[in-house]
């Protein structure tokens, strides 16, 4: 009894299997999809030549009208797209064809135009931030007035005064030298004003030397500066 009911599952095991390998001979082999290749553009004969007799016209080729492509004319083509907004390649494509008003080929119309025909347009450079005005003239009040100056004129007027005072015994007549600064100082003192050793407004007008209205101005410029300033501190 044993024995036939080992015959049995040994006959059931080799038809399971027989089974599987038929079911896998019957089934058809799935092949791979085959890529599709895109299609080149490309221009013809005739449309070189309309190409090259407009460039031509319009100055931009100086070769022969041959309906050829060579180096002088991709040369023209680029020149002529980069000032058409177009990618500067030198290739007549489609958008280029176009752009210029030449008819297409039936063919030619279901190739689509490609996106890299047309140049990109040149992003603005971002502005520099405007520099801030400078705000010293509002908050440190009027602007620092140039330095008094005597004139030539005034200098030989005051060595006057100093030769008279006995003040000055030397000098260069009308040139602020170091004997006339020297006197200077005398006076200064003499006369309770600031011992600077210098032509100032002051000194002059103590001498009764009459100022230039330039000078004039810049006094007055300089009071201003001066209590300003002082209102400020």
């Amino acid at each position: 009894m044993k024995q036939v009911f080992l015959l049995i599952l040994l006959s059931l095991s080799l038809g399971f299997t027989a089974l599987a390998q038929t079911s896998t001979a019957s089934a058809p082999a799935v092949s791979p999809t085959p890529k599709l290749k895109k299609a080149a553009f490309r221009a013809t004969s005739d449309q070189i030549t309309a190409v090259q007799t407009k460039l031509k016209a319009a100055s931009l080729y100086n070769g022969e009208v041959t309906g050829e492509s060579d180096a002088a004319f991709k040369t023209s083509v680029k020149n002529w797209q980069k000032e058409n907004g177009l990618t500067a390649n030198g290739s007549l494509n489609r958008a280029t064809l176009e752009k210029m008003g030449i008819e297409l080929t039936d063919k030619q119309k279901l190739i689509p135009v490609s996106e890299s025909s047309f140049a990109k347009p040149k992003e603005p450079k971002p502005e520099k931030p405007a520099k801030p005005m400078s705000t010293a003239s509002n908050s440190d009040g009027p602007k620092r007035p140039a330095p008094f100056r005597a004139n030539a004129e005034q200098i030989t007027a005051a060595q006057k005064v100093l030769r008279d005072g006995k003040m000055l015994t030397g000098g260069e007549e009308g040139k602020l030298d170091d004997a006339t600064r020297d006197g200077l100082g005398k006076y200064q003192e003499a006369n309770g004003l600031k011992v600077t050793k210098t032509l100032n407004a002051a000194t002059l007008e103590k001498m009764g030397i009459a100022l230039t209205d330039a000078q004039k101005a810049n006094v007055a410029a300089r009071t201003s500066y001066e209590a300003s300033k002082a209102l400020k501190n």
